[in-house]
């Protein structure tokens, strides 16, 4: 349990981090970026469930980055202290991709 609560609480930093460095992708505040991290998770988890896990966010390759980007991009209408634009979603899944690379936080 700790671990799981853990592993979103370093993904709320990494999309406060990301919200930092690339335009077209805003969270407000933590608790933004952490619901931000829950709703991703979950909509990860729903597409791993529905196509299998190369399609879902944690698989491997171009499909897998364009389906993280979606997922950041359609979380935002779910989260109301996040605004996210295609481009921004697409630059908001190549730099966690990159984090996650150093960091996995296994939520994506």
């Amino acid at each position: 349990m700790l671990g799981t609560v853990l592993r979103f609480v370093v993904s709320a930093l990494v999309l406060l981090f990301v919200g930092l460095l690339v335009p077209g992708f805003r969270v407000g505040g933590f608790t933004g970026a952490l619901l931000a991290a829950v709703v991703i998770a979950l909509l990860g988890r729903g597409l791993a469930a529905l196509f299998g896990r190369n399609a879902s966010p944690q698989g491997r390759g171009l499909l897998s980055f364009l389906v993280s980007a979606l997922v950041i991009y359609f979380a935002q209408f779910v989260v109301p202290a996040m605004r996210v634009n295609l481009v921004g979603a697409l630059l908001a899944a190549l730099v966690i991709g990159v984090v996650d690379a150093f960091i996995p936080t296994e939520l994506r």
